[in-house]
């Protein structure tokens, strides 16, 4: 039976979550906190600093969507206790995971620093909050439209390979389009930032994404899947491997501004880690760290610089106007 593309990968990001070690070098990819602690620290003392412009609200949550091994919440904890003090005492950690074998993952590494698990964002307190999202809306599932003879198709995938079918019930789409032209639609990250987006406007607060993408979408297919850190099949063996798709930081923005939010980028990643002080971090562990010190400063180079992810990924941000301004997104 053919199945849409977006069910397919819903199907087949909960087969993989559930059944595999995704993250690190011996899993199928590594993400920015896996490189290097300093990342977790600096998106720590971000939010520290976002706390502060929110006029330090006593009790505060601290959100992450899709926390992985729980990696970037425990840097940026550590980080927080050390230099924000009155920010840890206020702060109360909220993981939106869905994943069992993920969500005790994160209960090793983190144990009593967690408030509560979110099955979705639907739960999460409706109180002030910063909610950080690491290369959580490039998972979540997409609808991809071909344009054939003056009409939108949708594909379907059967047998490990696409089907085409008269798209229906279909978003909004371009009425004009060369023949081929491959369409792609994120309805679940467009719901998720509209949420968050409200829930910062009515509560105050702020939500940060760092993930891949154009600032601009377009026409293109960019479904892809990693496997044993490299490429592999998306279609092929539904759970065997991480599917993802390029995110459109245009309309996730145009999104959160409806709304009701305020909202900050997309930049890229190298800009805002550098206002950030990645590089500074990354240079006092190399000398805390002799041994890896050249591991600590190559981490920071792939997570900044153009040539490898600091172009590529974006950062945007959906704020409360309150809480202006914040750092990495000052004005040049």
């Amino acid at each position: 039976m053919p199945e849409r593309l977006d069910r397919f990968m819903r199907r087949a990001a909960a087969a993989y979550y559930a059944g595999r070690e995704p993250f690190g070098a011996g899993g199928d990819f590594t993400t920015a906190p896996e490189m290097t602690q300093a990342f977790g620290e600096c998106l720590g003392l971000w939010a520290a600093i976002a706390w502060q412009g929110m006029n330090r609200p006593e009790r505060v949550a601290l959100v992450e969507l899709g926390p992985g091994r729980g990696t970037l919440m425990a840097d940026a904890l550590r980080a927080i206790a050390e230099m924000a003090p009155g920010f840890r005492a206020a702060l109360r950690v909220h993981l939106v995971e869905t994943s069992p074998r993920l969500r005790q993952a994160q209960a090793d590494r983190l144990g009593t620093a967690v408030t509560a698990w979110h099955d979705d964002i639907g739960s999460l307190p409706q109180v002030p909050s910063i909610i950080l999202a690491n290369e959580f809306l490039d998972a979540l599932p997409i609808r991809q439209f071909v344009r054939r003879g003056g009409r939108w198709m949708e594909r379907f995938v059967a047998g490990g390979a696409f089907e085409e079918h008269p798209a229906e019930a279909a978003p909004p789409l371009p009425a004009e389009a060369e023949e081929g032209a491959v369409q792609e639609v994120n309805e679940p990250a467009r719901a998720v930032v509209a949420a968050l987006g409200a829930h910062v406007a009515a509560h105050g607060g702020v939500a940060l994404f760092l993930d891949y993408g154009p600032e601009q979408g377009g026409f293109g297919d960019s479904l892809q899947a990693m496997s044993a850190q490299g490429s592999a099949d998306p279609l092929a063996a539904p759970g065997a491997a991480d599917i993802t798709a390029h995110v459109d930081f245009a309309a996730l923005a145009e999104a959160g501004r409806a709304a009701g939010a305020t909202v900050l980028g997309p930049l890229p990643q190298g800009v805002f880690l550098a206002r950030l002080g990645l590089f500074s971090r990354a240079a006092i562990l190399a000398r805390m760290d002799p041994a890896r010190a050249a591991q600590h400063l190559a981490a920071a180079q792939r997570l900044a610089a153009p040539e490898h992810m600091g172009r590529l990924f974006k950062a945007l941000c959906l704020c409360h106007p309150e809480v202006l301004p914040l750092p990495g997104f000052e004005e040049p």
